[in-house]
This record gives structure tokens, sequence and C-alpha cells, in this order.
């Protein structure tokens, strides 16, 4: 039985991924998830897409507005873009979207049926009941308008899907993997993200099973006048006391957008700046053979090779991840495009080599994780203004961009 495995407020975030982005993200996204099939199968790919931490730090790590809501739409239109070309190798198909893309999800899913030989109306009938249930069984105050699902060859699934609170101006993201599903109604989802706002009716709550019953009962006994009496005389009773829970991790994404160091586990940023310093020219050299890759790259890689690797209490600080490439609001720098070009070009050629058998790219980058995690332990760096400045002085000669443009010199220089 799949359980709630955590929970965030999201910022509810406009506007759209431009173009110069919106393409890099389709095709990082797609190899990073290339990668972890390739390590760690299908299955596991969906448990990560199923996990609302990691989710944050994917979309972070490529580019996005660390902290907002527009993180959930944008990884799923790159996944969906970078993906189903690659549906016949993978095995992976990304269905959905924002809006009206949502409400095609149940067609896409009978094509999908239909190609590779799967029970396309039990999946279409499956996306129906995750839609029902977020929407009616859950009511928290969020309204859905985002719905993807991601299926495999052999049936497994996840999907994710956001809700918004127009008023509150927050987001809430959901997820469900199908893997131990018992039943859409007791219990189902795999998290739920979002900033509690007010009284919550959840009825798909294990606790709630009288209460789901109880309803049908009064529909099939009761007209809607007798219901509406019966309520009217009804004597407030005091809360029983809630079942013992076990707790969870609650991920709060801040109203801010600037980086602060309170949003990140400084330790870990040290560790993958040292392990890109003292594995960097061992490694890559010799082994990636990529020209022009410099240190700023395998500063971004080894935070990229976490994505691929790290464990799940590792996405605890999903801002850390924007370092990697930045953001396209300037926060906490311009998109370094030089670097964010570099970090799939090697992504690529140790993905492909290693199709062929030749894994020793990919396994360099595992080794960069690997050392990230036992540097971190005991190096200690610059602080994040620091950081954050020294990116800025650079950016012009990166290639820095954001929706508000190119970057240019520094003033003075």
């Amino acid at each position: 039985m799949t359980q709630r495995s955590g929970s965030a407020d999201l910022p509810l975030h406009g506007g759209r991924v431009p173009k110069w982005l919106g393409d890099r993200m389709t095709k990082l996204g797609a190899v990073l998830c290339e990668a972890i099939i390739h390590h760690y199968g299908r299955d596991e790919l969906l448990r990560r897409l199923a996990h609302p931490f990691w989710f944050q730090s994917f979309g972070a790590v490529m580019g996005m507005d660390w902290h907002s809501s527009g993180i959930t739409t944008s990884v799923i239109g790159a996944l969906k873009r970078g993906l189903n070309p690659l549906s016949n190798e993978l095995g992976i198909h990304v269905c959905g979207g924002r809006g009206t893309h949502s409400r095609k999800t149940p067609g896409e899913l009978l094509a999908i049926g239909d190609r590779v030989g799967l029970n396309g109306e039990a999946l279409a009938t499956a996306s129906r009941l995750v839609a029902k249930v977020d929407s009616a069984a859950v009511q928290d105050g969020y309204d859905l308008y985002l719905h993807g699902f991601i299926v495999t060859d052999d049936g497994r699934w996840v999907v994710v899907q956001q809700g918004m609170n127009g008023d509150a101006r927050q987001a809430r993201r959901y997820h469900w993997l199908s893997e131990g599903l018992a039943s859409f109604v007791d219990q189902p989802h795999a998290a739920i993200e979002g900033e509690r706002q007010g009284e919550i009716v959840n009825l798909t709550d294990r606790r709630a099973e009288k209460a789901r019953g109880g309803q049908i009962e009064l529909l099939k006994t009761m007209s809607p006048e007798k219901i509406l009496i019966e309520l009217a005389v009804l004597e407030p009773r005091p809360e029983p006391e809630p079942a013992a829970q076990p707790l969870l991790p609650n991920l709060v994404m801040p109203a801010h957008h600037d980086v602060r160091e309170s949003d990140i586990v400084m330790r870990r940023l040290h560790g993958n700046i040292a392990a890109a310093i003292e594995s960097g020219p061992k490694d890559f050299p010799d082994l990636l053979l990529v020209p022009g890759v410099g240190p700023r790259t395998v500063r971004a890689l080894a935070m990229v090779s976490e994505v691929v690797h790290g464990a799940p209490f590792r996405f605890s600080d999903p801002a850390r991840f924007s370092l990697a490439h930045g953001g396209k609001d300037r926060h906490p720098f311009p998109v370094p495009l030089k670097v964010y070009d570099e970090t799939i070009g090697v992504l690529k050629s140790a993905v492909s080599k290693a199709k062929l058998g030749r894994t020793e790219e990919l396994e360099a980058l595992r080794r960069l994780d690997g050392e990230s995690r036992r540097m971190e332990r005991y190096v200690t760096g610059p602080s994040l203004k620091e950081i954050v400045a020294g990116e800025m002085d650079q950016s012009h000669l990166l290639g820095g961009r954001s929706v508000f443009g190119w970057e240019g010199k520094p003033e003075g220089d």
C-alpha cells in the first residue's frame, strides 16, 4: 500500500518557459531519465517521479524557478517532449499535461495500449479515477489544472497532478504510484505537496472508510431534502483524536525568489564543489574527453550526478540544485548556457557509449557523486553569497541568460 511521503508549500507562479530554456530542459530531462533507467531501471524512475522532494530538485537542476509551482508544468512538458520520441527504446510514455492536454490523457492511454499491448481502457479508467479522487475525495480547496500520467510498457505508472488555490496564490502537487496500489479510495497517494489551507476533507484517508460507506447509504435511503433537514438539526460534536501517524517529511517552499543559505544544506554544496575540484582533473580529461569541459561544468555535473544516484534524503534542499544551472528569473543567477550545453553534451556522450557497453563515462559521474558525499563530511567552503557573487561576475562569459535577456559585463569592468 502506498502512503503519503511528504508535503510542501508551492507558491503559485504564472508565466511561460522561454524556448531557449524549454529546449534544453527537454534534452537534459530525457538524458537524465536515460541514465537513471540504465543504472536502476524504469521502476526506479517511476519511484523518483513519485517522490516530491526529488521531483522539485529535478526541476531545479534544469534551470526552472527552484521554489515555484511552475516546476511541475515545465518538467512534465519537458519529459513528454523528450521521452516520447524514445518510447520504443525505453518503454516509457508520458501523457497529459496542463489544461486541455490533461483532458486528452485517456485517449493517449488508449492509443498506447493498442500500440504496445496494454489494457488501455484500464489505464484510462485509472487516469480518470486519480483525477476524481484529488478533485472530489480530497476536498482541500485546490482545483486541479494539470494531470501527467507516465506509464511503462509493463503497465506500471506514476501520476503527477497539481491543483491551485487562486485566492491564496498556492499550489498543491499530488503524486501517485501504481506500485503497491490496492485501492483508489483508501490512502492511495504516494505523496501530497502543499501548504494547508483551512479544513481539509480527505475521504481517501483509511479512517474515512465508514464515512464513505455512510454517504453511499444515505444516498440510497434518503432524498436530498431529507438529508438537508437532518443536517440542520445536528449538534456540533467534539472532534475525535486522530490516530497516531508517523511523521512525514515536510518540504516548505518559501515565497522569496532569492536563494538563501537557510534554503540549502551548505555542507552538501561544499561537497559538490570540492568533489569537482578534486575529481574533475583526475577523471574527466581521460574519461569524458568532451572538448571545452571546464571546472564550472564539472561542478554542475556533481549536482546532476546526485540527481541520478542520490538517496531520497539527499533532496531535502531543492534550492541547492539551482546552483548547477541557475534559474530563468536570475535566481540564484542567470542560466549559464555554455555550462548547460556542456552538461548535456557530457551526459549524452556517456549514455550513448553506455548503450554500446562502454560505461566508463557514466561510472565517472557515479564516482563524482560518491566523492561529493565523502568530502562533505569534512570540507568547508565559501558562503553562498560569495558563490553567487562569483557566478554573477562570470555570467557574461558563461552565456548567462534569463527571461530579462542576455547578461552583460558587470558595471565597472
